[in-house]
């Protein structure tokens, strides 16, 4: 490089660098197109992410519609959700995530490829049509021809050290002690660990599991009082298993555990449903708030059909410096009873993280996403009964939360948001507060608001909601306003087609949970024919599709619909067949 040459490139880069901060920046509001991809499918999921340049004004959108490789017919799912770039506030860790536009297609069939066909569009230029191909995972299951070995405690490490993929470990009824896996299976040939359910009172006992390190693995029908770790395992499954311990499933450091599935197991530890015990940090009989029931971090995995009951988080992901790019997990039908702090954590989620069909009773908080980091992240048709804080904790500067479909019945405040959420999606959720509220641990669940969302910005859109009280007048706080009524409600904020509801919408003589303490069973919280959340809702393809009236009803159920099946299935029973039995009848 000459002298002179070195000399140009010093000045020009001092022209850059003073332009910068003496002229504004240009906006580029024209969407300049980039790559598409399809990360982690899982079992009924599939996520889509395009990133792009430029949209500074947030206008874009992207359509998207699917099908299953070699059908004619196309459907349509939600648009892809718009996520600005950004990066997370108060957290520790650096969190940045890219311009993108960003969504998941849901309820899909088993180890089945889609063609997914996405249309951006942009007023301002730069639109564009991309057609890509991705396939769901199929469900972990033992191999047809595997090769069942009967074993005993005598025999049980031998047995192990020597197995082979696609080998069935029958294991007969006794104690086991602490195990660790030290065998890979083969993928569609894992090497399973089976108890044999001809003995299902006496089982296969063991005091702890730790599958670190291993792929392709199912532990299947065991009973383990100790933590089962899955910490750097891959393609592991964990189901229909009893696991009693302060942290029961567990891979809680990066990178945590990846296209894991954990399901059908029955999780349960001892934390009881007493005032001083609710809240991060609570006391209780001098031992503090602790346990976490389910709680991984790493991508791809699905936790679904678990029963948990007794812990500070029943089922969570991980925060801050644990974190391992938590992205494309699935929690959904789930049975959470009794979590004196949060029912489901999915902090940190960073993007198509999916909470879906969920009971919960007896929780503390609800759900939490503290923070979503960009999003999408969605709680779709949950059922929360019982709760003492508050149902949606969107904390720590959450962006990217969507919040359709879900039913609420607390003491205190109903429709609770805490705290200061950006770029949060609310439709067609059922939430109804009232009396019974007051202090729990060192928090309190309001004095019965129907709505208290005080941080509400701009970015945030909530229409199409039903909301109400028990005992108490309808009030509301929401982005700063003080509200009296609900004809202001509706006049001065985004809800133009929220409805008023009571407990007079649901089918049965529901009870409304006050006093909040003891306990409460789940209750159903079903429709009744006639009342005002039935055809109440807003359309939304792909999640509301084949609704039964004039338009889908609001909350977790829609009319004449049996409930979903919460906690573990019958041995046999998965999405796969699930899949063939729902869609055997629609035909």
């Amino acid at each position: 490089m000459t002298e002179k040459t070195a000399f140009h490139q010093i000045l020009l880069i001092l022209i850059v660098l003073v332009s910068g901060f003496c002229l504004p920046a240009l906006a580029q509001d024209a969407t300049i197109p980039g790559e598409v991809t399809t990360p982690y499918p899982t079992i009924t999921n599939l996520a889509v992410e395009w990133l792009i340049n430029g949209d500074d004004n947030l206008n874009c959108v992207a359509k998207v519609e699917y099908r299953m490789a070699g059908e004619k017919k196309w459907r349509e799912a939600m648009p892809l959700r718009r996520v600005p770039a950004d990066r997370g506030i108060t957290t520790r860790g650096n969190f940045i995530w890219l311009n993108k536009l960003s969504g998941s297609i849901f309820d899909l069939k088993p180890d089945t490829e889609y063609e997914i066909r996405l249309r951006l569009s942009d007023p301002d230029g730069g639109s564009a049509e991309r057609l890509v191909r991705a396939a769901t995972r199929p469900v972990p299951k033992s191999s047809p021809d595997g090769l069942i070995k009967k074993v005993n405690p005598r025999t049980f490490n031998n047995a192990v050290l020597t197995a082979e993929p696609g080998d069935i470990l029958l294991l007969s009824p006794g104690y086991y002690g602490d195990f660790t896996m030290q065998r890979d299976g083969a993928s569609s040939r894992p090497i399973v660990i089976r108890a044999d359910r001809a003995h299902p009172v006496i089982g296969s006992t063991f005091d702890g599991i730790s599958i670190q390190r291993r792929k392709h693995v199912i532990l299947e029908g065991l009973t383990v009082n100790g933590s089962v770790d899955l910490l750097y395992a891959e393609e592991v499954a964990v189901r229909h298993c009893t696991v009693t311990a302060k942290y029961g499933i567990i891979a809680k450091s990066p990178p945590g555990c990846k296209n894991c599935y954990i399901a059908d197991n029955v999780v349960t530890y001892v934390m009881p449903w007493v005032n001083l015990g609710m809240g991060s940090g609570m006391e209780y009989g001098g031992a503090a708030c602790i346990g976490e029931g389910i709680q991984i971090t790493g991508p791809g995995n699905v936790i679904c059909y678990n029963r948990v009951k007794g812990y500070r988080d029943c089922i969570s992901t991980m925060e801050d410096l644990h974190v391992y790019e938590q992205v494309c997990i699935d929690i959904y039908n789930n049975d959470i009873y009794v979590g004196p702090d949060d029912g489901i954590e999915a902090d940190f989620c960073m993007g198509n993280c999916r909470i879906l069909r969920n009971r919960l009773t007896n929780c503390f908080m609800g759900l939490s996403s503290q923070p979503g980091l960009g999003g999408p992240t969605y709680f779709i048709r949950n059922v929360m009964y019982n709760l003492t804080h508050s149902p949606y904790k969107l904390s720590r500067h959450s962006k990217g939360d969507v919040v359709l479909h879900n039913t609420v019945v607390k003491v205190g405040d109903g429709f609770k948001v805490v705290h200061n959420p950006s770029h949060a999606f609310f439709r067609n959720n059922l939430m109804i507060g009232g009396t019974g509220g007051g202090r729990f641990g060192r928090y309190g669940s309001g004095p019965g608001l129907a709505v208290h969302f005080p941080n509400a910005n701009s970015t945030c859109d909530m229409d199409y909601d039903g909301v109400g009280t028990q005992g108490t007048p309808f009030k509301a706080e929401v982005g700063g306003l003080t509200i009296e009524s609900f004809e202001e409600f509706t006049r001065l904020t985004t809800e133009k087609h929220a409805v008023l509801v009571d407990m007079s919408v649901f089918n049965e003589a529901v009870e409304f949970p006050d006093p909040a303490i003891p306990e409460r069973q789940p209750t159903d919280l079903r429709l009744k024919a006639g009342s005002d959340a039935v055809d109440a809702g807003a359309y939304i393809h792909n999640i509301n599709d084949g609704f039964s009236g004039s338009a889908p009803d609001l909350g977790a159920y829609e009319l004449g619909r049996e409930l979903p099946h919460y906690g573990p299935r019958e041995p046999g029973v998965n999405e796969e067949t699930e899949w063939e039995k729902k869609h055997t009848v629609n035909k």
